[in-house]
């Protein structure tokens, strides 16, 4: 059985080089649908199909046999672009994200979050952090990954005279950003602004608009249902799509982590469409 997933893998590898090839391509975190999965993963696996998207961010199986969840996948046209890789993980042990990628032919893994007490992360935890993701950029490179780290907000406080996220974005060697804009926006940074100022760094964005009067947050955490249809809210988001196809990105990633995320990613991902036949 374990051919059969990897032939199914294979498939998916040849349609994302083909994609690739193309122009940018939407994807869907698939946390935006983790309560619906709960319920029918199979369902909602078709769901995404229908929806125009066949990139997904996530994986894990949602207790599939790894053949099963293969042909879940192949059956609607989906293929695992990008794995989570847990901070903690990456001080231990790499093999784990490795095999976990690769059972997917997966090109990214992410760390969603580095341990920190709670509030605004201190300049010395952003050091450290830098420095190990750019030991495990350089290890994950030679297994073909390309790793990659998805600020949260709390990277913005401005500590010791400069910003921590500054500090990551000049000091990042061996590792690139999985940029969400929304938090960038929380944390109080002005995503394009960054992007074009560190052009070459995002392969992958989260594209997630915020309510507007949407106050900020230094801690990385909100209410997830400020998550609006994107082009609603006070994210520029038209112009960070266009600066995503100067730069080159490869993906834009819709996370939409709101209860009403079935209505309105259907809506985001026309959006998308339509600025990126605008632009």
């Amino acid at each position: 059985m374990k051919y059969i997933y990897r032939f199914l893998v294979f498939i998916g590898f040849i349609m994302g080089y083909i994609l690739e090839a193309q122009a940018q391509e939407i994807a869907l975190q698939l946390y935006s649908l983790r309560n619906e999965m709960k319920v029918d993963p199979a369902k909602y696996h078709e769901q995404i199909s229908e929806w125009g998207i066949s990139a997904l961010e996530g994986g894990g199986g949602y207790g599939m046999s790894d053949d099963a969840y293969g042909k879940l996948l192949a059956d609607n046209n989906l293929r695992i672009i990008g794995v989570g890789a847990d901070y903690n993980q990456l001080t231990k042990d790499l093999q784990p994200i490795i095999d976990q990628a690769k059972k997917y032919g997966a090109k990214y893994a992410t760390c969603y979050w580095i341990p920190h007490a709670e509030g605004p992360i201190s300049m010395e935890e952003i050091k450290i952090a830098t420095a190990l993701f750019n030991s495990v950029g350089q290890e994950l490179s030679k297994e073909g990954i390309t790793f990659l780290y998805h600020p949260h907000g709390y990277e913005f406080t401005k500590k010791e005279k400069s910003v921590p996220m500054d500090y990551m974005l000049k000091s990042s060697k061996n590792f690139a950003f999985n940029f969400d804009v929304y938090w960038v926006k929380m944390g109080g940074g002005d995503p394009l602004e960054i992007m074009k100022k560190y052009p070459g760094k995002f392969p992958m964005l989260h594209l997630k608009d915020r309510k507007k009067g949407t106050p900020g947050s230094k801690d990385g955490r909100g209410d997830v249902e400020t998550n609006v249809v994107l082009g609603t809210g006070d994210i520029d988001i038209a112009g960070i799509i266009k600066e995503a196809k100067k730069q080159g990105t490869e993906y834009l990633t819709i996370e939409d982590e709101s209860s009403r995320s079935v209505t309105q990613i259907p809506l985001s991902v026309a959006y998308i469409k339509k600025e990126l036949e605008k632009n």
